[in-house]
């Protein structure tokens, strides 16, 4: 019976918790598509935007390690990955530090470059190393 009484005083809470995730996300239907395409839907304060138009943000009453998350430029569509993160964001994003770039910009040494390149693993464009050695074998042409 405890357990029951637990449950429903925590009920306006759960509700308080969505309301505030629907108002963030801009209402139902956007919300829905957040949830559709980051699989996930929360709320948060909003920390920072990169050159790329991701958006970061944190909330600490999330689990740690869980708090802080990027909301993926719509330029990329459904196809984002970790690579689409500026490094400097990174940083932050894996709680390397807490003071996020939008309000502490990194320092910029002459030696450092901060370019980001996107993944191109598993595309056309892809980087292929050469080789600088003689092969051991000769590969087969056919006859023509």
């Amino acid at each position: 019976m405890a357990l029951i009484v637990a449950q429903l005083r925590a009920m306006p809470q759960k509700f308080n918790n969505l309301w505030k995730i629907i108002k963030h996300n801009g209402g139902v239907l956007e919300s829905l598509k957040e949830l559709h395409r980051n699989d996930e839907i929360k709320h948060g304060q909003l920390v920072g935007e990169d050159k790329f138009g991701n958006r970061y943000y944190e909330n600490n009453d999330y689990f740690y390690l869980r708090n802080r998350w990027v909301v993926f430029s719509h330029k990329f569509g459904y196809d984002y990955d970790a690579s689409n993160i500026c490094p400097e964001w990174h940083r932050w994003m894996h709680h390397g530090t807490d003071k996020p770039p939008s309000t502490h910009p990194p320092i910029v040494e002459r030696w450092m470059t901060f370019d980001a390149c996107e993944n191109k693993t598993g595309t056309i464009d892809k980087y292929v190393p050469y080789s600088t050695t003689k092969p051991q074998i000769q590969s087969w042409t056919p006859p023509k």
